[in-house]
Order: structure tokens, then C-alpha cells, then sequence
């Protein structure tokens, strides 16, 4: 299994960031398999893509929440990161108080 779980949809609350405070956090390394992904479909050109972070952050979105870290933008980098054989990304992690 690539990941922790697959879901679909966000079950924490919605946070607010704009792309600007993303990349304020600083990236960490995380291993794919502590990730529970929000997005259960993904497209294949987005993936295959050689400029798919062109217009976007280099760092996946990670949020931390009542113990999970879920995947919420990114989940393109994981899954070529997984391909290439790698078990770990460097992602930004929000960490969101439970509710």
C-alpha cells in the first residue's frame, strides 16, 4: 500500500491559507505511508507531466489533524515519488487543532 488511506474529501476544517502562508511553513520529510490522501482520482497528464509544479508550490500540502496527516494538495508528487521507488516526500505541514 502507497498510502495510509484514500479518501475522498477534506474531514478537518477549512483552514483559509492562501498559497502565500503555504510557503511560509518550512517542508519536512514525511513517509507516504503515514498519508491519508483527499482526492480519490487523479489525472494521468497531470502525473505524467514534466512541468506539473510549474505554476504551483514544489511541496505538497500536508494537514495534521486529530492524529492524521492528510494529503491535500499533491497527491500528483506522492504518487511519482512512489513510482520512482521513494517512501518518503518533503511536504509542508499545517497542523490544525482538533476539533
Amino acid at each position: 500500500m502507497i498510502f495510509k488511506a484514500v479518501r475522498d474529501g477534506r474531514p478537518y476544517p477549512d483552514h483559509g491559507l492562501t498559497l502565500k502562508q503555504w510557503a511560509e511553513i518550512p517542508p519536512r520529510p514525511l513517509r507516504l505511508d503515514q498519508l491519508i490522501t483527499t482526492k480519490r482520482e487523479l489525472a494521468l497528464d497531470k502525473l505524467l507531466a514534466e512541468d506539473s509544479t510549474f505554476y504551483g508550490d514544489l511541496f505538497p500540502h500536508v494537514v495534521q489533524w486529530s492524529g492524521g496527516l492528510y494529503l491535500e494538495d499533491g497527491l500528483h508528487r506522492a504518487l511519482r515519488a512512489a513510482l520512482q521507488q521513494r517512501n518518503q516526500i518533503h511536504a509542508r505541514v499545517l497542523v490544525l487543532p482538533p476539533s
